[in-house]
């Protein structure tokens, strides 16, 4: 019997759906057959003989998909996996969609950059003993072969020279994108993902990320591709259509952070500062826009090198991850620092942590920082006179509410009902630069003052199309400054945000769910609560159910699968002061559930300890019906 014949017997055993094992049998039929994957073929079959069929049917049974951060996943061997045909294929059909986008329009451009990563198979995947064309594998590797791609397919190319030593953070991608008057651009990252990870962001004109459905387009045409045409490295070498990016971009991009200070810069150390990229790239981003604005950022020593294993990271390289903190924190206190700001791999997002006064270190949340930059910027261009005409915040359906209660304050309108992932924070930009208007916000992207999401991403210009943690970076050094000048911290600065505006507890609980297995079960979780809603959840009254999936909801009919995906989110409304999403994320095997509890904003305590109380009761009730929505949800997985 055959390794083809041997799966396709075990597949037939498998629990799954006709349709998805018939998919996975045809490319698997592939990429046993065609000789472009016969580099692939001793560690495919060693997974046949070693009978791993669900691994197997996972690996084969889609094509990478489209996820709210571009294509990403575990580099390996197979369609569902990062690896030379997995982009080749996407680039392929990346190029044929610019030939769409831009009829008849020569040259076209893309700007290519790549993260920090290197697939040493920490998760043991493979044989170490047979050949492994993605072993080894870096980033730069893979932009290389993408490049060959679009060379090949008559597209000039932006790049950096491959002998440089620096990498581009995906901000800048953005930023370069817009500067060049480039067609498009590709960043090779998985962001915070773990290490055997890889992916390819894929951006428009504009400096986002495609939005349904643009994004459908380019997936439909990715499904067609037959050959992906390529020239080696060498011949890319000597192409006419390749540039090499030059330094002035970079300070075109660090200035344009630069340009983002509202507040006067530090005196000589007025303000210590712990400053650690977590091995990846933002050392060259965040740290020099921080040392061009006056700070003299410390680092952490041991997690300053580019490195794609991130050896010296507590649990993952994510300022999500509060433990991901922990060399900062000691450094900080060793140093007896103010303030300790961090960044993910591609420097798109930042984390933060502040003394409390007391010797200790409070970190903050995404949607904390959210918040105090929100109200620090609005603040500080008010008392400057600098306030746009018709101020725009704009953040997504899960960051807090708390948002849209200091923007509204101030005077600004707000939209706060998109869909997760930023490219959605830049197609509002992109419909106000081209409409004046998006849904009832009128203005123009110079009326844009933040946008963020509670995934700690934040923007501060229009200028970007993608969060940055530069310039956030350096916005909340300022804050955190001039709360130094007035003898204060900045966690006074959120505790005097939650008196006047109410005080919010947000949890966020992931429920893991992976490989093809895990996903029949999100997707089955995902249908069991819409069709059979709660009526109630830790003893309070559902008093509004929104499925962002409804044909006849606000979003209307899809625009596509990639459409259907993202609005895979169901809402729970729990009275005035209480909220529920529940989300398959779009970047890694896991469901996401978002729980807010505040309390009323006219909420006037009479005393410190009745506030401290009110505060207590809040944080109880907000993790008890995490607690007990988790356990609903998951009671059939």
């Amino acid at each position: 019997m055959s390794p083809f014949e041997q799966a396709a017997a075990a597949f037939r055993d498998l629990s799954f759906d006709d349709n998805i094992k018939e998919k996975a049998l045809a490319y698997l039929k592939d990429w046993l057959t065609k000789p472009e994957f016969a580099p692939y073929r001793p560690q495919l079959e060693w997974l046949i003989q070693e009978k791993q069929w669900p691994g197997l049917l996972d690996r084969f049974y889609q094509v990478l998909p489209f996820g709210t951060g571009g294509r990403r996943g575990p580099v390996g061997i197979g369609p569902n996996r990062m690896n030379q045909w997995t982009l080749g294929a996407s680039v392929q059909g990346h190029c044929e969609y610019l030939r769409e986008r831009f009829p008849g329009v020569e040259p076209l451009q893309v700007v290519l950059t790549f993260d920090v990563r290197r697939f040493e198979d920490l998760g043991r995947n493979y044989n170490p003993s047979l050949p492994n064309p993605v072993l080894h594998q870096t980033s730069k590797d893979f932009v290389h072969y993408a490049a060959g791609v679009y060379i090949a397919n008559g597209i000039h190319v932006h790049i950096l020279p491959p002998d440089i030593k620096r990498f581009l953070a995906t901000p800048e991608l953005s930023f370069a994108i817009r500067e060049l008057k480039a067609h498009g651009g590709l960043n090779i990252s998985a962001s915070h993902n773990p290490p055997d990870d890889n992916g390819g962001k894929f951006y428009d004109e504009r400096g986002g990320q495609p939005v349904p459905p643009d994004d459908q387009i380019m997936s439909d045409l990715v499904d067609l591709v037959q050959n992906i045409k390529s020239l080696p490295w060498p011949d890319v070498m000597r192409s006419s259509k390749i540039r090499f990016l030059q330094d002035s971009t970079h300070r075109a991009y660090i200035d344009l952070c630069r340009r983002q200070s509202v507040a006067p810069p530090p005196k000589f150390d007025e303000l210590k500062v712990i400053f650690t990229p977590l091995h990846g790239v933002g050392s060259m981003t965040a740290m020099e826009v921080l040392e061009q604005a006056g700070f003299r950022p410390i680092p952490v020593p041991e997690q300053m090198e580019p490195n794609g294993l991130f050896p010296n990271v507590t649990k993952s390289p994510n300022p999500e991850v509060p433990e991901s903190l922990d060399r900062a924190i000691a450094v900080a206190k060793e140093r007896q620092a103010d303030l300790v700001l961090a960044t993910d791999p591609d420097a798109d997002r930042l984390g933060g942590a502040m003394a409390d006064g007391r010797g200790s270190f409070r970190i903050l949340t995404g949607n904390e920082i959210a918040v105090v930059l929100t109200h620090f910027k609005l603040q500080r261009l008010t008392a400057q006179g600098m306030m746009p005409a018709s101020p725009i915040v704009i953040t997504t359906e899960v960051t807090t509410r708390l948002v849209t209660r200091i923007a509204r304050h101030f005077g600004a309108q707000v939209v706060n009902n998109l869909l997760v992932g930023f490219k959605h924070i830049a197609e509002v930009l992109g419909q106000l630069e081209q409409n004046g208007s998006y849904e009832d916000v009128s203005g123009t992207p110079a009326d844009f003052v933040i946008g963020m999401e509670e995934a700690h991403g934040v923007l501060v210009t229009p200028q970007m199309r993608d969060k940055d943690a530069a310039s956030a970076c350096l916005l909340l050094a300022e804050l955190a400054l001039e709360q130094k000048r007035q003898r204060r911290t900045v966690v006074q600065y959120l505790d005097d945000i939650h008196r006047q505006f109410g005080y919010f507890h947000n949890d966020l609980r992931n429920i893991g769910m992976t490989g093809i297995e895990g996903r029949a079960k999100m997707m089955a979780m995902m249908q069991r609560l819409r069709s059979n809603p709660p009526k109630s959840i830790g003893g309070l009254a559902v008093t509004e159910v929104q499925d962002l999936q409804d044909e006849n909801g606000r979003l209307g009919p899809f625009k596509g699968a990639t459409d259907s995906a993202s609005r895979n989110v169901l809402l729970f409304q729990l009275g005035e002061n209480s909220r529920i999403a529940l989300r398959p994320s779009g970047t890694e095997p896991k469901a996401k559930v978002y729980v807010e509890v505040c309390n009323h904003s006219a909420w006037r305590p009479a005393s410190h300890q009745e506030w401290k109380d009110g505060c207590q009761e809040i944080d109880k009730w907000g993790k008890l019906l995490a607690d007990k929505f988790v356990k609903l949800a998951t009671s059939d997985v």
